[in-house]
């Protein structure tokens, strides 16, 4: 495989992941802050769509209409990690599907050394190439897939990579319970908690 097909294969998987982490959820655990700093799993897909399209989009001088200059048009600090209530979770993933097509399409379309330009990065390291930014993109991806994660198992419990492959190594719900009251007993007696 070459080195372009492996990238969009690894961006492509890490972007499936993060999706499937609102599979069967209602609304209000899609959208409610689960963390100090409101972490949400709509918003963080939201937070995604619009920053892979600007990465592949405006950066190699190829702009995906519905979000060019977003940042510009919405300065309310964090606006793009939620979802308003008018803003439906199909608006969202739709939004999501669309700017990974626009996305995919820019990744067919270039080299990997094709020059492109991150405007608000600082100026020495602003110029770059389709590689670096698939390698950033996928470093962006799977760290918010992990907050989802996070976020998704605190919701329900629902853990791993996939719903068919949860990657966390084939421990039974019950042995599960017993290596959580492990780690606690440990945390603790490290800490000096107990005798």
């Amino acid at each position: 495989m070459d080195p372009k097909t492996t990238l969009q294969r690894y961006l492509t998987q890490a972007r499936d992941a993060v999706v499937w982490k609102l599979e069967g959820l209602g609304e209000y655990d899609v959208r409610r802050p689960l963390t100090p700093t409101g972490t949400n799993l709509l918003g963080l897909v939201k937070h995604l769509a619009i920053v892979e399209s600007g990465y592949l989009g405006e950066v190699f001088d190829r702009p995906f209409a519905e979000t060019a200059g977003w940042f510009e048009a919405h300065p309310e600090p964090e606006a793009d990690l939620w979802a308003p209530a008018e803003e439906s979770r199909a608006d969202v993933l739709g939004l999501y599907a669309r700017a990974a097509a626009h996305s995919d399409a820019t990744i067919e379309a270039l080299d990997l050394d094709a020059p492109g330009r991150v405007p608000h990065w600082p100026e020495e390291r602003a110029t770059v190439t389709l590689h670096q930014v698939l390698v950033h993109l996928i470093a962006e991806t799977n760290r918010h897939g992990g907050h989802a994660d996070i976020v998704r198992e605190l919701v329900d419990g629902a853990a791993g990579l996939r719903r068919d492959q949860d990657n966390l190594g084939g421990l039974a719900a019950a042995q599960r319970l017993g290596h959580v009251a492990r780690l606690e007993r440990s945390a603790r007696r490290a800490a000096g908690l107990t005798g």
